[in-house]
């Protein structure tokens, strides 16, 4: 069992940065691919970004490619999303998601989740 707890949520300005936070507990962490997903209001849950289990290989929907960065530490059982430049369209809730045995953007494969933070980005 992996247990996730998002935080750093926040309402920023458009341009602004906001990294998140997803602490992770669990044996089976390191071995997890973790994914960042948003839901934004009135909109299916995306894919936003995701890193295997080494955080050697990382991924990232178009929309956020070149502003995001996902990275995470092991030993501290912590995956971060760096957000630059953000824009209004980036206002939704935030959640991490862990998968064991599974490296793509299919949230259906993901068997963790938390519980979401939210990010609200003003124009």
């Amino acid at each position: 069992q992996v247990q996730l707890v998002e935080s750093g949520g926040g309402l920023v300005q458009a341009g602004d940065s906001l990294t998140l936070s997803c602490a992770a507990e669990g044996r089976t962490f390191s071995s997890c691919t973790v994914g960042w997903f948003h839901r934004a209001p009135g909109k299916e849950r995306e894919f936003v970004a995701g890193v295997d289990h080494s955080g050697g290989y990382t991924y990232y929907a178009d929309a956020v490619k070149g502003r995001f960065t996902i990275s995470r530490n092991n030993a501290k059982n912590t995956v971060y999303l760096q957000m630059n430049r953000l824009t209004p369209e980036d206002t939704a809730v935030y959640y991490c998601a862990a998968a064991m045995g599974y490296y793509g953007t299919d949230s259906r494969m993901y068997s963790y989740w938390g519980q979401g933070t939210q990010v609200t980005v003003s124009s």
